[in-house]
């Protein structure tokens, strides 16, 4: 079977789902969601404490999915949590147990998390992340010191289609690659017209663009992404039909999203917020 990597570097179209780590020792929940996405999806996402929120450790919750499912993916590492030391010896250990493809975040504080006490570390950012993930696969360290084997990591950068500025984001994504970015997977885009801009803008690049995709639920929550999420625009005319249609109309507008996406991008990042019904139903219906 072909990796990511490979189906990107051949042009095809990949598709990719994020799940949300258990608050749990039992990674059986996950298990199932994965067990019905296999061989719908070509990797699935593993977040990293999202939201701040304490969840099983992305990277070994990856590995158990690849060895014991067999199935691809992405595991989410944010600075949040770790120093550089830290952040090294994580990734070593994902490179051990066979886990290579990453997407690097800079992360949440953990003010409105579950563990508001905690204390951050950010000793770098997303930035500083993609450089260490480069510098491991270079067979160094960021001392400089020799590695006994080098890392192989697919390395993901995010993007933001709805960024007010596309030059500001295009020169963000310019250093994101050069410090190691091979792919990109995006923030939700709602506004096709918009999502086009971004993507001729990025056309410049050789790198995969994963536009990302969240089936709106209700009303409440599209009201809620527009005009509280930064990065996020929905058109008045997806407004009013979420309005008048709820859910269903949601994933009418996810499916012609999708439909359109196929034909600029280099793949799509489903976010379901753990809806795998109408993950699936998406999918099946392009």
């Amino acid at each position: 079977m072909m990796t990511l990597r490979e189906k990107h570097q051949q042009g095809k179209f990949t598709i990719t789902v994020e799940l949300d780590p258990p608050k749990s020792s039992s990674a059986q929940k996950v298990f199932d969601q994965a067990a019905r996405l296999k061989g719908k999806v070509d990797a699935i996402n593993i977040a990293d404490s999202p939201m701040s929120k304490m969840r099983m450790s992305p990277i070994s919750l990856s590995y158990l999915l690849q060895h014991n499912k067999d199935i691809e993916t992405i595991f989410h590492l944010t600075c949040r949590d770790r120093n550089i030391i830290g952040l090294q010896s994580e990734l070593l250990g994902a490179a051990a147990l066979g886990v290579n493809n990453i997407l690097t975040l800079t992360g949440d504080k953990p003010d409105n998390g579950d563990h508001p006490f905690a204390q951050s570390v950010f000793e770098v950012d997303c930035m500083g992340l993609l450089n260490i993930a480069k510098t491991l696969n270079s067979g160094k360290d960021l001392a400089g010191n020799d590695l006994d084997e080098p890392t192989n990591f697919y390395i993901g950068a995010t993007g933001n289609p709805g960024a007010p500025d596309l030059e500001i984001e295009r020169q963000k994504l310019a250093a994101k690659i050069k410090n190691g970015a091979h792919f990109v997977q995006t923030q939700p885009i709602y506004d096709l017209e918009q999502a086009k801009r971004y993507i001729d803008k990025m056309s410049e690049f050789d790198v995969p663009i994963m536009l990302g995709l969240i089936p709106l639920k209700s009303f409440k929550m599209a009201t809620y992404l527009h005009e509280k999420v930064p990065g996020i625009n929905l058109t008045q005319e997806i407004l009013d039909r979420v309005e008048k249609g709820g859910k269903e109309a949601g994933t009418e507008i996810a499916i012609e999203t999708l439909e359109q996406i196929k034909k600029i991008a280099a793949g799509v990042h489903i976010m379901p917020l753990n809806d795998i019904d109408t993950t699936l139903h998406i999918i099946d219906h392009v």
